[in-house]
């Protein structure tokens, strides 16, 4: 993945999990039933995904982020 992609996937995994997280805290109404989305666990999923999209991005701008090769 090229910078502008890496850049373009990272906010958009931002806007979900804020999304998410912001659905899943409304409070339940009784009246509607249960939630059917699991709001909380799909904020999770994006957060992780933002952390790797996060990390790739910061490789792409020449920092190395994993361990340096043994020989």
């Amino acid at each position: 993945m090229d910078l502008p992609l890496t850049a373009a996937a990272t906010a958009v995994f931002l806007v979900l999990a804020v999304l998410f997280g912001w659905l899943g805290a409304r409070p339940i109404n009784v009246l509607k039933g249960p939630r059917l989305v699991p709001w909380r666990p799909l904020m999770m999923v994006c957060v992780v995904a933002l952390m790797l999209m996060m990390v790739h991005l910061v490789n792409l701008l020449g920092v190395q982020t994993g361990n340096p090769p043994r020989y």
